[in-house]
């Protein structure tokens, strides 16, 4: 099942740029918002859980961010961030793995994850990620997927939607929610897709 997600991946980022992707952004203002509101340290560790080519790490780069690592499933997708970053790229940590599958070897302060916990519709596979996602994360995470009134599919793949009550429900045994917002994302091609965002603190009892 992982090499056939991977090679749905590797041909996403092969064939298509990312202004023929519907989650492209040009600045990823939302997170980068919730990121500013969890008051982190330039030093802090942070991931990006599927960041794929995202030109998030880009922003936390010029915000002086100095540990940064991202994760995705697609080698490709990597690669084309490392190629627009150029120099800077040497900066980044850079990992492919399946995230269900991703062994941390270290922790981390701040856990982001823009679609790519929607793509989990198999409950192994959501309690192998909380499993991870408890064990890595030191204290912030925030989560962002499409909501109850966003799309069911993206990529040719079901997602699992989620609203409000449901993201906090499945975090709960090790995370406590710290605030949820709705956001409209609009495609390249000039669509709306709705996500939600939601940040969250580890749990003490668990620290």
């Amino acid at each position: 099942m992982e090499d056939l997600s991977q090679q749905h991946w590797e041909n996403i980022y092969q064939t298509k740029n990312s202004n023929e992707v519907s989650w492209t952004q040009e600045k990823p203002n939302i997170s980068l918002q919730l990121i500013q509101q969890c008051n982190l340290l330039k030093t802090a560790s942070i991931i990006d859980i599927g960041g794929g080519d995202s030109n998030l790490v880009d922003y936390l780069l010029q915000e002086g961010f100095e540990n940064i690592t991202v994760l995705d499933i697609s080698k490709k997708a990597l690669e084309k961030a490392q190629q627009r970053l150029g120099k800077l790229a040497e900066k980044v940590k850079w990992i492919v793995s399946d995230i269900t599958k991703f062994n941390p070897t270290e922790t981390y302060d701040l856990w982001h994850d823009r679609a790519a916990f929607h793509f989990l519709t198999q409950p192994n596979d959501v309690a192998n990620y909380i499993k991870i996602a408890s064990k890595a994360i030191n204290r912030n995470m925030i989560i962002g997927t499409f909501s109850t009134n966003g799309p069911t599919k993206c990529s040719g793949l079901t997602i699992q939607q989620y609203n409000e009550t449901g993201l906090t429900e499945i975090f709960s045994s090790s995370f406590t929610k710290n605030n949820c917002t709705l956001h409209q994302h609009t495609t390249p091609f000039n669509t709306t897709q709705e996500f939600i965002f939601c940040s969250f603190i580890k749990n003490k009892s668990i620290i």
